[in-house]
């Protein structure tokens, strides 16, 4: 297949790009490098079965990206709080003028559309753990309503062309993925952990650290993403690790895996912060034969050794 991968200098966009390019698919990376790195990309350069185009999606694709398209893969977005935060309305603009024109772009070519949502959408949840079926809990006028929104309308609409074009669209939520190639200020709390572990800080944990999150390796996310693809379910289906970590435990064992002697340091916890976060996985089991392969102690394993080199030539 020719696939466009919207956001694919981005963590996840670029793993994507790799997995596309590995089974043989050609890739078209579109990346407007506001959050995105060239650094994730630049391994692709000069490849034959890549393309690397610079455009924001907001912005109409004037030239259709030059060729016949079989898939439009949108994991454009701002998606950590440091980012989404300082980018309020781009981030607004991109999970709607920006999914507007993916969407666009694909019924032109008759392509499968991929909209990469998030848990984010559950809010704050009430039901625990979450299923596709819930509705969520969310504070629509809050500091992360930006992204949480954004991604609720991204979702209403590709399921509306979907109904009212015949577009076929597969819609996945993702949970807190982490590994190589994140930003090393990235304001998630594995990279914040392991980059403050690594620079002899103390492990920054908001409240009292029994809030939970289900961290999930990106290798694994990525591997979701494909059999969904591929897949003839259109979602949404959440792709995620239902394995529940407080942030205390994520904060012991990153600090017994890089040997810290910082200690932890307590601050007042964001608004809106989700006190529980955990993906019920039976639809992925049951309909794409995928569950994660790769625990949290493995991932950190394999994750770790790629921020000590980022940071290496800062110190």
């Amino acid at each position: 297949m020719r696939v466009v991968v919207a956001g694919g200098a981005g963590f996840l966009g670029s793993h994507l790009c790799d997995a596309l390019l590995e089974r043989g698919d050609q890739v078209v990376c579109v990346d407007n490098f506001v959050t995105g790195s060239g650094l994730n990309v630049a391994h692709l350069i000069g490849r034959g079965d890549c393309e690397l185009f610079e455009h924001d999606v907001t912005r109409p694709f004037d030239d259709d990206l030059g060729g016949p398209i079989d898939a439009v893969m949108n994991l454009a977005s701002p998606a950590s709080p440091k980012d989404y935060l300082a980018l309020p309305i781009e981030t607004l603009d991109v999970g709607s003028i920006g999914t507007r024109q993916l969407l666009e772009l694909a019924g032109r070519h008759s392509a499968r559309f991929f909209m990469a949502s998030t848990s984010e959408v559950y809010g704050d949840p009430l039901v625990h753990p979450q299923t596709e079926g819930y509705w969520g809990h969310v504070n629509p006028i809050g500091e992360r309503s930006v992204y949480d929104e954004a991604k609720r309308f991204s979702e209403a609409l590709t399921a509306a062309y979907r109904r009212t074009y015949g577009l076929e669209t597969r819609l996945v939520r993702i949970f807190n993925t982490y590994g190589p190639r994140m930003q090393v200020d990235d304001g998630r709390v594995v990279s914040n952990f392991i980059v403050q572990a690594l620079r002899g800080e103390p492990l920054t944990i908001y409240g009292d650290g029994s809030q939970t999150r289900s961290f999930f390796y990106v290798a694994d996310e990525v591997r979701g993403f494909l059999a969904l693809l591929d897949s003839d379910e259109p979602g949404p289906v959440n792709i995620g690790n239902p394995v529940e970590f407080t942030m205390l435990e994520l904060a012991d064992l990153v600090v017994e895996l890089t040997g810290s002697t910082g200690g932890l340091e307590h601050r007042p916890l964001p608004s809106d912060d989700p006190r529980q976060r955990r993906p019920d996985i039976t639809l992925a089991k049951e309909r794409l034969g995928w569950e994660p392969d790769i625990d949290l102690r493995a991932g950190l394993e394999l994750t770790i050794p790629y921020f000590a080199g980022q940071l290496a030539p800062l110190r």
